[in-house]
């Protein structure tokens, strides 16, 4: 295992050579998904919103999206949801469609697909701080299934809505996962363990994918940042923010993000459309993979939480 992470970080170097594009400013907007979220590990669903709010108030951010998956309203965990995405709203931040089921369009039918994310935009599209965005539940823009993708794509031009595409991603969501089955395994964690390792992945994934659309677009594009409203959003988003401050990013707005022509007009016919979109263009312009880090994938945040937030904190060192 060392001697493999030793050859990825080398490899990762390799990948971020400073490049033209890294020498043009550095522009990212945050985007939240599954809105309203699940209780973490450490929050109510009203402490987290009310902290992350506090946290982006106070850190500058101009403006965050929170992409609404509308059946997260009707669980448990969803009570006083719409109160929490008003709060979101009023504190200046703007909402977007994320479906209403979450499904997979890989296996599901488009038409059952399209009817509902026109379930969720019923319930948005009168709401204040709405933009028209769609965001694909788990980046699955049809995977190998080219009719279901280009009956999506029609399907959202048809309703005018745009792709809500990712550049950047950390995994936030599993290692999120991680620390509410060792709350309720009654596992302690190291939390500045844990503070670190969230920073470390959302930087280095923030990092990887800025390099690979350097090579791919030839220049920074604004980029946006997939989050998920979590529990560790909300106690470490202002130190995420800090740290890109320090390493040369400017905070920007969706609205601003999203209104790129290049990446906004962007359709790559790629054998498999999933992922970030800068990684499908990367696969259509014969950029060479990977097109996300090795080390987001499950089994290796599994490992680096299992090792560095949860076993030393049991061992006592």
């Amino acid at each position: 295992m060392r001697a493999f992470l030793a050859a990825f970080w080398a490899a990762l170097l390799l990948l971020a050579a400073p490049t033209q594009a890294q020498a043009q400013d550095k522009r990212i907007a945050l985007t939240f998904d599954d809105v309203p979220r699940g209780a973490g590990a450490f929050f109510t669903p009203d402490e987290r919103t009310a902290r992350l709010i506090a946290a982006l108030r106070e850190t500058g951010v101009p403006q965050a999206a929170f992409f609404v998956t509308t059946e997260n309203l009707d669980v448990p965990d969803g009570a006083g949801g719409e109160a929490r995405i008003a709060a979101y709203v009023a504190a200046g931040h703007v909402i977007a469609n994320h479906s209403h089921s979450h499904w997979h369009l890989y296996e599901t039918e488009a038409d059952d697909y399209l009817a509902d994310l026109d379930r969720a935009a019923a319930w948005l599209k009168s709401r204040p701080g709405y933009r028209p965005w769609f965001r694909f539940p788990f980046l699955d823009e049809g995977g190998r299934d080219i009719a279901k993708r280009d009956a999506l794509r029609a399907g959202l031009a048809a309703r005018g809505l745009q792709n809500g595409y990712v550049t950047a991603d950390g995994s936030d969501w599993h290692l999120e996962a991680l620390t509410v089955e060792a709350k309720r395994a009654g596992r302690a964690m190291d939390m500045a363990a844990l503070r670190k390792l969230y920073l470390q992945s959302q930087l280095g994934g923030i990092a990887y994918h800025e390099a690979l659309a350097g090579r791919t677009l030839g220049r920074s594009p604004p980029h946006v940042m997939l989050l998920h409203e979590t529990d560790l959003a909300a106690l470490f988003i202002a130190d995420l923010v800090a740290e890109l401050r320090k390493d040369g990013w400017t905070i920007i707005t969706a609205d601003e993000a999203f209104a790129d022509a290049e990446l906004a007009a962007a359709m790559p016919n790629v054998p498999h459309t999933s992922g970030t979109l800068t990684g499908m263009m990367a696969w259509e312009r014969g950029i060479q993979p990977p097109y996300a880090p090795l080390w987001m994938g499950t089994e290796m945040m599994s490992w680096l939480f299992e090792t560095k937030v949860v076993s030393k904190q049991e061992d006592g060192k």
